[in-house]
């Protein structure tokens, strides 16, 4: 979900009042613009087409229901969306797998993480936004949400505290862990092909 100038952010605000108050048109132009957004998030918080496509269609259900809860003068429109689509993949993760703790990290205990100041950014040019996508996917759920939401939805910090239910400062110390997480995957990766690649070459001589 890409940045929104306030013009913009008012527009979607008068679109969920509109749906609220029972207007099928304003739904649909609600859908046409934001069910991709809604689709991508669901896409990388599972990693799976299918239930990204479940996830876009429940939570635009819930936009129906609850439309006439929405306060704009607590969140805007897309955060609003952001934390019903969040909602609904949450419940589908947790009917699908043991929800993963805070504590669990990948690659262990010990694993350093690398001194990478845009991990996200070097993945995208160096590996493809696949691996990207495996990695994002391995990182425990809090911290791949601030991930999603700030760096691939691009989402400002308090849209994202809005739909992920916390402060900002929350929303912050979880993007700067997923960050440091996501730049040890890529550390571990790099070393272990490091051997493999060497051991290769003395193959062919």
């Amino acid at each position: 979900m890409t940045l929104l100038s306030s013009q913009a952010f008012a527009s979607y605000a008068a679109l969920v009042a509109r749906v609220a108050a029972g207007d099928v048109g304003a739904f649909g132009e609600l859908y046409r613009r934001r069910r991709g957004d809604v689709y991508r998030f669901a896409l990388h918080m599972t990693g799976s087409r299918a239930a990204a496509e479940d996830v876009a269609q429940d939570a635009f259900l819930a936009v129906m229901r609850s439309a006439a809860r929405y306060d704009a003068s607590r969140a805007t429109a897309i955060s609003w969306l952001c934390g019903i689509a969040r909602n609904c993949v949450r419940q589908r993760l947790d009917r699908e797998r043991p929800f993963q703790p805070l504590a669990s990290l990948a690659g262990g205990a010990d694993a350093e993480p690398a001194a990478q100041s845009d991990p996200l950014g070097e993945l995208e040019l160096a590996e493809g936004i696949e691996r990207l996508r495996r990695m994002v996917l391995s990182l425990p759920v809090p911290y791949r949400e601030a991930v999603v939401l700030c760096d691939l939805q691009e989402l400002s910090y308090a849209d994202a505290a809005a739909a992920m239910r916390c402060g900002v400062g929350t929303v912050r110390s979880r993007l700067h862990r997923g960050r440091e997480l996501l730049a040890a995957k890529l550390g571990a990766e790099r070393r272990q092909a490091g051997p493999a690649a060497g051991r290769d070459a003395r193959c062919t001589t």
